[in-house]
């Protein structure tokens, strides 16, 4: 389903992703690890167009994505959940979903979209009427989470949505996350919640400094020693 090439990315003169390779199956939940710095967020934005690779190829199926703009692939089916939520703020819970929607242009596609939200996260709509600057770090998370999903996207992007929430508040959206790709969405995850990801996901990728170093299975990266000492602590 996605598919990364040689991928280069600079900020300027420093150059912050030296040739990755990558790719996703239709149906995975596939996690990207590492530490601060590795470069799991600049690959996230890449894919969705916020940042331009030097050099490489993303393939979306068989389309070339990686010169398209970002409301265009998100169009073809890529949505992103930013790190650190970024809901808005003085928006209300049912404004942000709306934002979520505008590429989606059947209303029925939308409506359904909404039930099935709701559905996953019943906080959400009782307090739809309510301002997301008000909500707590968990419900913004689940906010975030449900703006990305009013886009009817193929495939979902996810940067660190454990971070900052209590540890009973991450059960429930690694939970949430399973249903979700559960029910035919395919999902792109970087964690800094090593094991809880890898008991989530099929497959992991462990990046350091721009570099992809080691591909597997979740269960070897979960036994893998190099893995356990660097990311499961010990």
């Amino acid at each position: 389903m996605l598919k990364i090439e040689n991928l280069h990315v600079s900020y300027g003169n420093v150059e912050a992703l030296h040739g990755i390779e990558l790719e996703v199956n239709e149906g995975e939940i596939v996690t990207i690890l590492g530490a601060n710095g590795a470069g799991k967020s600049t690959t996230l934005l890449t894919i969705s167009g916020l940042l331009k690779p030097t050099k490489g190829s993303i393939f979306f199926g068989d389309i070339e994505i990686s010169k398209l703009d970002a409301h265009e692939i998100v169009k073809l089916g890529i949505a992103q959940v930013p790190e650190g939520r970024r809901v808005f703020s003085t928006l209300t819970v049912q404004e942000n979903l709306n934002l979520g929607a505008f590429t989606v242009e059947d209303e029925k596609t939308i409506k359904k979209n909404l039930e099935w939200i709701f559905s996953l996260f019943p906080r959400l709509e009782e307090r739809k009427e309510q301002l997301a600057g008000t909500l707590s770090g968990g419900e913004q998370q689940m906010l975030a989470i449900a703006r990305g999903l009013m886009a009817n996207p193929k495939i979902l992007l996810l940067d660190e949505p454990s971070l900052g929430l209590a540890p009973i508040l991450v059960k429930s959206i690694f939970a949430t996350i399973k249903e979700i790709n559960q029910s035919g969405v395919t999902v792109l995850l970087v964690e800094q919640n090593a094991k809880a990801a890898l008991k989530l996901a099929h497959r992991g990728y462990v990046m350091e400094v721009g570099n992809i170093v080691l591909a597997d299975n979740s269960e070897n990266l979960l036994t893998n020693p190099a893995v356990r000492k660097a990311y499961l602590g010990g």
